[in-house]
């Protein structure tokens, strides 16, 4: 175990953290003593230099607009990664260093709890790591992206690699203007999140992606199939203007395409977020707005190797499990994605 150390949670790693939703939340609370960790019944904790991977806990849950519980997720995927072999079917992704970090303080106002995301994932970057947030709503990936900018204009080494090395010419320009290399998002998602504000909140986990291109992130969207008529015409227009693409689940899932398409002017460095209603409910039925005609597993895996295959995945989200008590499908399911997306990035990185 490392000794501790102050979190961007404001709590030593090693310690309890209060975390928590509308109503207290849930905590990845202690386990012999100990807070959960992530693969911890086979893995040692390694210092947090030394480690590929930084899981970062965020029970954050204030918005949800259907089925609600989202605030336990992350400690439902620690609890499950126990379950899973270190083997994924390629390689052992622990051997590049998994450290997992208390749960992020998720009380207080909205504002207070995105900065410690954001600082959160700005050191995880800087300390050359790539960060792997385990949510809680989506809404938490805004901040978590503002955090992995800003760890790689201050530092833009991954695993002692230099990930600004290998941008396309556009994305060269971008980066340029931006004073730091330029980062996209890939966003697994059932929806398109990008409404103007929702239910009377422009930070709804419903309007997150809208905020992040409002900040000229740009976008590319995998597995929609559900769509406000007003984003519909957002991502039209967004499309023209060449801010956003996406290959719907009409299209990936009825002939199971593994092709992902990134235009010439898509940035090489991406954050990937995985909303897992992406997933068809057979896979993860537990999540508070679940769609049916969604990715199944193998699918999926094969479009994140397409994804790492044509860009380079420097942080990435695991956010909107809702655990149902006594269905360990869900967040088995969830835990093992997350560690078969590390085994993913870390070939990618190594190679």
């Amino acid at each position: 175990m490392s000794p501790e150390r102050e979190t961007p949670s404001g709590t030593p790693a090693g310690g309890d953290g209060p975390c928590g939703g509308p109503a207290g939340g849930a905590s990845s609370g202690p386990v012999g003593g100990r807070p959960r960790r992530f693969l911890e019944s086979e893995i040692e904790q390694p210092e947090p230099g030394a480690a590929m991977f930084h899981v970062i806990p965020v029970p954050y849950e204030r918005t949800v607009s259907y089925g609600g519980g989202t605030a336990a997720g992350p400690a439902a995927i620690l609890e499950a990664s126990n379950q899973l072999e270190l083997f994924d079917g390629h390689d052992v992704p622990a051997e590049g260093g998994i450290y997992t970090l208390s749960p992020i303080d998720c009380s207080g106002p909205r504002e207070e709890v995105f900065t410690r995301i954001t600082a959160a994932c700005a050191e995880a970057v800087g300390a050359g790591a790539v960060p792997v947030v385990l949510g809680g709503e989506h809404s938490l990936s805004a901040p978590a992206v503002r955090g992995v900018q800003q760890g790689l204009r201050a530092a833009p080494l991954i695993y002692g690699r230099d990930v600004g090395s290998e941008p396309s010419k556009e994305a060269s320009a971008r980066a340029a203007a931006a004073a730091g290399p330029a980062l996209g998002v890939v966003q697994f998602d059932a929806h398109a999140d990008l409404r103007a504000q929702y239910e009377g909140d422009p930070f709804s986990h419903a309007c997150v992606m809208r905020r992040l291109v409002e900040t000229g992130v740009p976008l590319l969207q995998l597995g929609v199939r559900a769509v406000s008529p007003e984003e519909h015409e957002l991502r039209r227009q967004l499309s023209r203007a060449g801010r956003l693409v996406y290959q719907d689940a009409a299209e990936l899932v009825p002939q199971f395409v593994s092709e992902v398409r990134f235009p010439d002017w898509f940035p090489e460095l991406v954050y990937v977020t995985i909303d897992v209603d992406a997933l068809d409910p057979a896979v993860i039925p537990a999540t508070g707005t679940p769609e049916p005609g969604g990715i199944d597993w193998y699918q999926m895996l094969s479009l994140l190797n397409a994804v790492s295959a044509a860009r380079r995945i420097v942080a990435l989200d695991v956010v909107e499990l809702a655990p149902v008590p006594g269905l360990h499908l869900a967040e088995f399911a969830a835990a093992r994605l997350t560690y078969q997306a590390m085994g993913i990035v870390r070939r990618r990185l190594l190679g």
